[in-house]
Formats: structure tokens, sequence, C-alpha cells
């Protein structure tokens, strides 16, 4: 998970609660496969430490993911991802759409031109692996 765990950010300025902004975070991940079925996720102290989070925040967000069935955790076995978590197709592409503008959004902030915004983006693919 070290390449997910670098992705997960939480920011303070947002108003959703940092345990909704992870939920979602990691949520995203293994619907969308970077997570993958039975990959263990970081333990919740160590993730606290890394986000700047309180354990009991993190806690929650794996609780959370558990109801939902996208997780299971076991003592002394950690948490790990469900197998058969893989999003519909349209909901990645929901998914795709609001990650998408809130990136437009921040580089219209920003002040990049369209043209910027969209060599970005092609940079960025050419760039993952």
């Amino acid at each position: 998970m070290n390449g997910g765990r670098a992705a997960l950010q939480i920011a303070t300025a947002d108003p959703t609660p940092p345990y909704e902004q992870l939920r979602r975070q990691l949520a995203d991940l293994i619907g969308a496969g970077v997570l993958g079925p039975g990959e263990r996720l970081p333990p919740l102290r160590q993730l606290a430490a890394d986000l700047g989070l309180a354990a009991g925040t993190v806690a929650r967000t794996y609780r959370e993911l558990e109801a939902a069935g996208l997780v299971v955790s076991r003592r002394g076995g950690g948490t790990r991802v469900a197998v058969g978590t893989r999003l519909p197709r349209a909901q990645v592409r929901t998914a795709l759409r609001g990650a998408a503008g809130a990136y437009v959004q921040q580089a219209q902030l920003l002040g990049a031109s369209e043209r910027e915004i969209r060599d970005a983006v092609a940079d960025a693919l050419q760039a993952a692996p």
C-alpha cells in the first residue's frame, strides 16, 4: 500500500470531517483496484501518525469501510481489502468526474489555462505506471 498511502491526503481547510475524507479516498482506491483484494492496509496507528490524525479517527474510517464490506479486520491479522470490491463502471466514472472537477477548479484558481490543464493531465498519464 506504499503507493496508495502516499496518495492519501487530509485537507485541513476542507469542512468534510477527516475520517470521511480518508474513508472516501480509501473507498475510491479500493473501488478502482489500486488497492487489490487481500492487500493489507497500514496499521491504524501508523496511518494516523503518517497523516497527523488521531488513532480514533482512522479507527472510525476502518470501521465504516468494514461496515460497507470494503475491508475485513481480524485481530492480529490487520485490516485487508475484502475480495470482490471493485466499483461498477458507472461509479468509477462518477468518481473520476468528481476528481477531475476538483482538479480543474484548483488549476483554475492557480491561473492555469485550459491548455496547461490538458497538458498537465497528459503528462500525468504518460508518467503513470
